[in-house]
Order: C-alpha cells, then sequence, then structure tokens
C-alpha cells in the first residue's frame, strides 16, 4: 500500500484479536533498513501501520519480511505467557547487542547533548566535545555506585523521580520489592528479550540479565572514556560476547533478515553452500571474524563499494594492529591465512553467484616470513615425562569431574596415538570397543564433534593404557561424552564444539604450566612427537600416519578402500616403546 502523495509503501498488518488487549500501550521497534521505528499500539488501533520508507521492490520487499520476523515473535511472546529460562551465554549474548550499541563504531565517532523541554521532547543544546571525557567518567562512576546499591531492595517511587541521585538513598529495609539495577535496566531489557520474542523470564534468569547488562555498559562506557582520552586501541572484552542462541524450542529465528547487499549477508550466503560441503564452524567463525573486522575498517556495509584498494588498505591495517591478547601486532600468517583466504573465499564465491561483479580479493596476496625455529616442536623425553608424570598427580579441586579426567587421560592418549586434541578431548564411551579376543580401539569420528579431514578412522589402544585402567574408566563412565559436559544450547555440533574448545584451553594451560617453553605447542607436541619414536621403533610410516591421521603422503584412490586393519595396528604399536613413569595405584581409573 501507499500513502497518498507519497512514493513509499507501507507495512499494514491487522492486531490479531486474542493478543490486541494486552498489546495496548506496549511501544514495539519495529526494524527499518538500518534503524528502527516505534510503534505505539492504541486503545483504538486495529491494526500497526507505518512508511517503509522505501520505493525500490527488492528494499521493500526485505524490510517487509524483516517486520514481519519481528512482529511474529511479538505475537509469540504475547500469546506464550509462561516464564522462560535463560542461559548465562544468552543473557550475556542479549547484554552484546547494549555494549555494541554505546562502545562505538559507524556513527558514533562523535557525541552530542541534548535535555528535555516542558513539552516533554528531547532538544539539542551546544555541547563541548572536550567535556566528553568528563561526562564519560561521571556516568562510570554512577554505573559503579549503581551496582552497589544494586544488591538492595529501593525506594521505587524516590528513584524515578530522581533516577541519578544515587548517594541519598533510604535504607533498604524501608523500601521493598524492587532493585536499583531493575529500575535503571529493566525496561532496556524487557525491550530486547520481546524483540527476540520473549515476554517474560523466570527470576534466575531476571538476576543473569540484569548483572549481564550493567557489566555490558561499564564495558561500553570505559571504552567511551578511553577515546575521549585519545586512546582508539581495540578492546579485548569486545570478544566476550556470545553469539545469541535463542531458547529451546524457539524456530522463529532460525535465518536471520539480513541487509540486501551487506557483506554479513555473504558471508551467510557463502555459509549456506559451504556447510552442504561438510566444512568446519570453525571455519565460518573465522571468515566471519575477519568480515566482521573488515566492515568496522571500512565503515560501512555495502558490498558494492568494495575495491581492491579496499582489500589492501585492510591487509595493511590488520599487520599494523596490536593483539590485544599478545600485545603484539598480528602476525603475517594469520593476515594472510585468515583474512585474505576468508575474503577470498567469500567474494569468490559472491562473483559466482552474481552478488559481486568481480572478486575484490583476487590477486591481494602476502608472503609470510618464515618464523624462527629455535627449537624442535615435538616435546623432549624430559617435557614428555614431566607432562604424563603431572597427569597422574593432578587434584581435583574445584573443576567438574570431565577437566579432571581430561587432564588424567588425554595427554596419555595424545603420547600413545598421536592424535589431535580435539579428537581425544570430544571422545564418547561408545567410541570404545573390542575386537576379536583382545584389541581394544577407539572410534575417532566426526559425529562426536569435528575431526579435521571430516573422516572417521579406528585407533588401537596402546597395551599400556590398557593396564593403566582406561579402559575400565571408559567402562564404568556413564554413556556421552567422557571429558566435556555439552551444552544446552543449539545443534547436536554446536552444543559440544564451545565445551570442547574450553577443555582444549584448559589441557594446554595445564601442559604449559609444565613446560613453560613457548617453543612447543602445548597440545600439538605430542603429534610432532609421535612419529619420529614410532619410526626410530621400527614402524612403518603410512601406519603411523592412519592411527595419528595424518594426511597419507603420495595416497592414491586405492588407498581410500584399504586402511590399516586392526591386527596391523595392534602388531605395529606392540614396538611403540613405553613411557616408563611412575604413577600411584590409586591414578588407575
Amino acid at each position: 500500500m501507499k500513502r497518498d502523495g507519497s512514493r513509499f509503501q507501507l507495512y499494514v498488518r491487522r492486531i490479531p484479536g486474542d493478543v490486541r488487549e494486552r498489546l495496548v500501550g506496549r511501544t514495539l521497534y519495529f526494524p527499518l533498513g538500518e534503524a528502527t521505528h516505534a510503534v505505539t499500539i492504541s486503545p483504538r488501533a486495529q491494526a500497526i501501520r507505518f512508511s517503509l520508507r522505501a520505493d525500490e521492490p527488492a528494499e521493500v520487499k526485505a524490510r517487509i519480511a524483516a517486520a514481519d520476523q519481528y512482529l511474529e515473535r511479538i505475537l509469540r511472546a504475547f500469546r506464550d505467557d509462561s516464564p522462560t529460562s535463560l542461559t548465562n551465554a544468552q543473557a550475556t549474548a542479549l547484554a552484546g547487542r547494549v555494549y555494541r550499541a554505546w562502545a562505538g563504531g559507524e556513527g558514533r565517532e562523535r557525541t552530542y547533548a541534548a535535555e528535555q523541554g516542558h513539552d516533554g521532547k528531547m532538544h539539542p543544546v551546544p555541547h563541548d566535545p572536550e567535556d566528553d571525557a568528563g561526562i564519560f567518567e561521571a556516568v562510570l562512576m554512577r554505573l559503579v555506585r549503581l551496582e552497589t546499591i544494586g544488591q538492595h531492595e529501593i525506594d521505587r517511587p524516590k528513584l524515578l523521580r530522581d533516577p541519578f541521585d544515587l548517594d541519598n538513598l533510604p535504607p533498604a529495609d524501608q523500601c521493598p520489592e524492587t532493585s536499583a539495577l531493575e529500575i535503571h535496566l529493566g525496561r532496556l531489557v524487557d525491550r530486547l528479550l520481546l524483540s527476540e520474542g520473549i515476554r517474560r523470564v523466570d527470576a534466575a534468569s531476571r538476576g543473569l540479565l540484569l548483572r549481564a547488562f550493567w557489566l555490558a555498559l561499564r564495558d561500553a562506557f570505559e571504552v567511551r572514556l578511553r577515546n575521549a582520552q585519545g586512546d582508539y586501541s581495540p578492546d579485548p572484552k569486545s570478544e566476550r560476547f556470545p553469539a545469541w542462541v535463542a531458547p529451546k524450542g524457539d524456530t522463529t529465528n532460525k535465518q536471520p533478515v539480513l541487509k540486501r547487499g551487506s557483506l554479513t549477508a555473504l558471508i551467510e550466503g557463502w555459509w549456506v553452500e559451504a556447510k552442504a560441503r561438510n566444512l568446519k564452524p570453525s571455519t565460518h567463525e573465522s571468515y566471519s571474524n575477519s568480515m566482521a573486522a573488515f566492515v568496522a575498517f571500512l565503515g560501512h556495509d555495502d558490498c558494492s563499494r568494495v575495491s581492491k584498494s579496499d582489500v589492501i588498505g585492510f591487509k595493511d591495517h590488520r599487520l599494523a594492529t596490536i593483539n590485544p591478547r599478545t600485545g603484539k601486532p598480528i602476525s603475517a600468517k594469520t593476515v594472510k591465512d585468515s583474512d585474505l583466504s576468508g575474503l577470498k573465499a567469500v567474494f569468490g564465491w559472491a562473483a559466482s553467484n552474481g552478488k559481486m561483479h568481480s572478486n575484490p580479493a583476487e590477486g591481494v596476496t602476502l608472503k609470510a616470513a618464515k618464523p624462527r625455529r629455535l627449537r624442535s616442536k615435538a616435546f623432549t623425553d624430559a617435557e614428555a615425562r614431566a607432562i604424563l608424570t603431572a597427569s597422574l598427580r593432578v587434584n581435583r579441586g574445584g573443576e567438574m569431574p570431565e577437566t579432571f579426567a581430561a587432564k588424567r587421560w588425554v595427554p596419555w592418549l595424545m603420547a600413545y596415538t598421536g592424535a589431535r586434541v580435539g579428537e581425544m578431548a570430544q571422545l564418547r564411551k561408545e567410541d570404545l570397543h573390542k575386537h576379536g579376543r583382545g584389541i581394544w580401539y577407539l572410534t575417532v569420528t566426526p559425529e562426536a564433534g569435528t575431526v579435521k579431514t571430516n573422516e572417521a578412522r579406528d585407533v588401537v589402544l596402546h597395551r599400556h593404557l590398557i593396564e593403566m585402567g582406561f579402559v575400565e574408566f571408559v567402562r564404568a563412565a556413564p554413556r556421552g561424552h567422557l571429558f566435556l559436559r555439552p551444552s544446552e544450547d543449539g545443534d547436536e555440533q554446536e552444543r559440544v564444539l564451545g565445551p570442547l574448545q574450553g577443555i582444549k584451553n584448559r589441557l594446554a594451560e595445564f601442559a604449559r604450566g609444565v613446560v613453560p617453553d613457548k617453543g612447543v605447542a602445548p597440545n600439538h607436541g605430542w603429534r610432532h612427537r609421535f612419529k619420529p619414536i614410532g619410526v626410530r621403533a621400527g614402524i612403518d610410516r603410512r601406519t603411523l600416519d592412519v592411527i595419528s591421521g595424518h594426511a597419507l603422503e603420495g595416497r592414491t584412490v586405492a588407498d581410500g578402500y584399504h586402511g590399516v586393519e586392526l591386527e596391523d595396528q595392534a602388531a605395529a604399536l606392540a614396538k611403540y616403546p613405553r613411557y616408563e613413569v611412575a604413577y600411584p595405584k590409586e591414578s588407575k581409573g
């Protein structure tokens, strides 16, 4: 529909009768391109109606789809009044939107001042940018004060009259029911919850949300204060917010509606095909991060405006960027293998599918310098014995039993298989099998999590592992993963990948605490050690490659049909020398 005298299309949707009364007085915030449009439902309203501010057919269609998706979530929220339970990760993901809105980005380089007039509306007033630092510092102080009193119950009417009068509050026991965090942040929490189709959450989730939103605002204003003081270095805290995953049972948010022609849309379009080709989620994450950094560098999200010079400029920018985790410039290898490779792959897909006229990253390359190697990539004999000894003497403390078991067994599994740490850390009870009369073996399979080659393989257990009690440990364990606890959110693979990365990190920290030399990778050092030890013991390289999951050198089509039989693996591993490490009897199992 069009309004008379306007070229812009109208969005019109009748309000369903079963929810109309509950929507009266509510303000809904419909997405409208890069902005939002507020619609307050009046008692007489029978339909939602507003201008789409667009007349180009494709853009009108995209905006209608986005508005419909938002409205569908709102209607679902008001039809289901049962409280939703959220995890801490979901609360933090939602709070990330608040952080990104305040921390900066395109259109946030300048600050403006406004004051509320007698008419109730906000009006611009003169503003000196040199005052920014003082303003942001004052806001931060109030946020810190708010957190201090946020644990107490306070006088809601008094705080609403002067919401920033945090220094003259009455005692908590005089003012029940409402917390300071709820009064200051409650409406913002409700608005973002409603945008995801959630009307109410349980009490525990409400506490998580208020705390997460407060932390996000504090971090965001710390960024703005640093910016005002002339410090524009990347904020490492910006990486702490996970992607939003809808609560179980929510099917309205499977495919986000993305802005037509955006670089973000290209990533999602490329991933649809890449996922069908069984590319790893880690590749999607890496390329998404590179594209997000590219968008931030450009200051826009329009793929039609990207040129080869933009890609070259981004390459130079990344090489000059300091990695907040290491304090050193991002390596040329990372820029080449992650950033440029990601842009080339996505832009190549876009050009092949008519999304872009050409690939602007084509021909942009970087010769990464070969890093200095001051030692072998493999653990030495002393380092290997030290880690294995430490694994036998590890104390559980307050960590989860799965983490304790991982520190106890995964180093030994890597030592005797040369497998990747993730392949061992994702093992399940059902991945242990017995062949014939006495060959115990593990099935390393992408069904358990992820395998680099995307192919399952069987790996025979070294006799020493069996004698130490690994088989007994597995048989006594409950069904499922041995060394991690899958999360409750996402599909089957997503539920494993997050906890798997956490276990890999804990194992790396554990090994690094024993072997502090950064010249050897804390987990991969076993992989570099396995093959040379096996060759010296008289085991042929092909068998070692099959056991460890290395790509076979000179592999032929026939090799795909003829693996190394379990009996041959067992015979080969019988030659593999044992790690003679004294261990206490109670460490078995």
